[in-house]
């Protein structure tokens, strides 16, 4: 359904949904986030969203909420910024308990890209409620990135975070980083590790930074998964990213002085090295949505040649580096301007004294 035929109630609506979605950033993975408003004769009288898997879908805790405070719901219209699922998991279908419910109208902001959740929009109809969908789709569509990449694409939803100075240097000669960027800019970076549900490095950012990939300048309710891609299995056991538990991949044997809470999986490829394509799968399979990705130029230009990067988040700092230093990417120049790696802006935003750009990779998406 086109935008056009959608009233501006309509997304005034929609778009409380979105921002009730945006409460289980954090909390709602592996599922993904949605929320609901119910609407009778122009007024909400209730909301919901989901919080954790497990726990109510959006629909059903806004039903829960109207029921709570005696509000009828027959006729009513809901807005939700994903299609109400018809299938039992966790919990029964969504789809059951909007018909008992009596609501006259649905609308959807997004289609359910989950096959085996899909068709509700269709039960719906034949139970003779009107259901509308695409109102607000892209934005529903990015706020659910990772959940759409992973039941899609059997992967996450990949989103290369980097520092780099004016002339694109994320490192001096000596290949330190800290801090290239200012304060504002680097707790930014925090808000984009919180939203994800693993962050993925080098060993060769271990041994410069030995980071520890936590997030700590905003409140969340969990600590994402820190991978470690480390080829020859070299990750010094005391690094600060291994203190907790950490999931390191290799192509070769555990390192036996790894602490016992730290994971191991060997996915070599046939030239001794990590299988990146069979690791983003082996993550799809663990639940990952999306994948915050802050390491070096070389696993950096490793998988962009993969194709494995869906978006890059870039903090430019007012500053000149200059050579030698270390670039953004570590590829090897193509042959040809045509061949070269194709972004799609999304936003430029000033972020204290430091620039923040969002950029879609454009051939890299539909890999």
């Amino acid at each position: 359904m086109s935008a056009s035929a959608f009233g501006d109630a309509d997304t005034v609506f929609m778009e409380r949904a979105l921002a009730l979605a945006e409460r289980g950033m954090f909390t709602a993975t592996p599922n993904p986030r949605v929320g609901c408003v119910i609407v009778q004769y122009g007024s909400v009288i209730a909301e919901g969203w989901h919080e954790r898997p497990g726990e109510a879908h959006a629909e059903v805790a806004a039903l829960r909420a109207a029921e709570t405070q005696g509000r009828d719901v027959r006729g009513a219209t809901l807005y939700v910024t994903l299609e109400p699922c018809n299938h039992t998991g966790r919990t029964p279908p969504c789809t059951e308990a909007l018909i008992a419910a009596g609501v006259g109208r649905v609308v959807a902001a997004m289609p359910d890209p989950n096959a085996v959740a899909a068709g509700g929009a269709g039960l719906l109809r034949a139970a003779g409620i009107r259901v509308d969908v695409g109102l607000c789709e892209r934005e529903a569509r990015d706020l659910n990135c990772g959940f759409v990449s992973r039941v899609t694409r059997g992967r996450p939803f990949v989103r290369l975070k980097i520092a780099a100075s004016l002339d694109g240097r994320s490192a001096a000669d000596d290949r330190r980083s800290q801090w290239i960027t200012g304060k504002a800019a680097r707790d930014d970076g925090h808000a984009w590790r919180a939203r994800a549900c693993a962050v993925l490095t080098g060993i060769g950012t271990v041994r410069a930074d030995n980071p520890q990939l936590t997030v700590r300048a905003v409140a969340t309710p969990r600590q994402p998964l820190r991978i470690v891609v480390d080829r020859h299995a070299q990750t010094p056991p005391v690094a600060k990213v291994l203190e907790g538990g950490a999931l390191i991949v290799t192509a070769d044997a555990r390192n036996d002085a790894w602490p016992d809470e730290v994971e191991h999986v060997a996915l070599p490829d046939t030239q001794g090295r990590v299988d990146l394509q069979a690791m983003m799968h082996m993550l799809g399979q663990r639940g990952i949505n999306e994948l915050h990705v802050e390491a070096g130029a070389r696993l950096n230009a490793a998988l962009l040649d993969a194709g494995l990067v869906d978006e890059v988040l870039v903090y430019v700092a007012p500053s000149l580096i200059g050579d030698p230093a270390y670039g953004i990417a570590q590829m090897d120049a193509p042959r040809s301007l045509e061949q070269r790696t194709q972004l799609a802006f999304e936003s430029i935003d000033r972020i204290g004294s430091d620039l923040r750009i969002r950029a879609r990779v454009v051939d890299g998406a539909s890999n």
